[in-house]
């Protein structure tokens, strides 16, 4: 059984049908990537699975389908979604903004133990926490994000382009933390304009163009491919 599976999802905008028809499957412990152009569905397939879009087809997760249900319910089955733009509490803290992941979390010691670990792949975050979000760089608010998703312990982690506006040197240090969580046993399903640095870390790929998935592979194999390579590594 698939941790994952997305058969025939289709997601519209008001009379625009951004997903015609999405088939993927992510299996425990790997790294999936979707990659494409902007406007080619990517962040819509992702607000699909988290529940912030309507669809049509089925989404199964651990054996159970979960399609439409809200996000406050499918986050508390253990799927996270952190969004394309970080979206911290800008007048919230570091602390304050892990603590809104930690929502369901009723003993205080679970949310220590969650924090400290956290704080294990950001260490940054620990030394600004009672800093407020909106005042960190943009590699440090990429880092709170990823932190407020871990803290509901997440046995899926999706995310939605978190190179974004970042400086090489950070974006290299934000894969490496992916890398690192991927190796401690978190699965993740990574959308990436860096189609590069994705591809890299990815176990598998996904390549969706217009609300279709046109092209799937292991990493390596997108990579060789000359379509792949033309449209998103040139």
């Amino acid at each position: 059984m698939h941790l994952l599976e997305l058969e025939d999802m289709k997601a519209s905008y008001g009379g625009i049908q951004a997903l015609k028809g999405i088939n993927l499957k992510i299996d425990e412990g790997e790294i999936v990537t979707l990659i494409g152009s902007n406007g080619a569905g990517k962040s819509t397939t992702l607000k699909s699975i988290s529940g912030q879009v309507k669809v049509s087809g089925e989404i199964h997760y651990n054996g159970k389908n979960i399609a439409n249900l809200p996000p406050h319910i499918t986050s508390k089955l253990g799927i996270a979604h952190v969004p394309e733009g970080r979206r911290i509490f800008p007048k919230l803290s570091v602390k304050e903004n892990l603590l809104i992941g930690g929502f369901a979390i009723s003993q205080k010691k679970t949310i220590e133990e969650r924090m400290e670990r956290v704080f294990q792949y950001f260490p940054r975050l620990k030394e600004r926490l009672d800093q407020k979000g909106g005042t960190m760089s943009g590699g440090e608010q990429q880092m709170l994000a990823i932190g407020r998703a871990l803290m509901s312990k997440p046995s899926l982690l999706m995310l939605d382009e978190p190179s974004m506006g970042l400086a090489p040197i950070i974006v290299e240090q934000i894969f490496e933390i992916i890398s690192e969580l991927n190796k401690g046993g978190m699965t993740i399903l990574l959308v990436e304009q860096n189609a590069f640095q994705a591809l890299q870390v990815a176990d598998r790929g996904y390549v969706i163009q217009t609300g279709v998935i046109v092209l799937e592979g292991d990493g390596k194999e997108l990579m060789d491919n000359e379509q792949v390579q033309e449209a998103y590594l040139a």
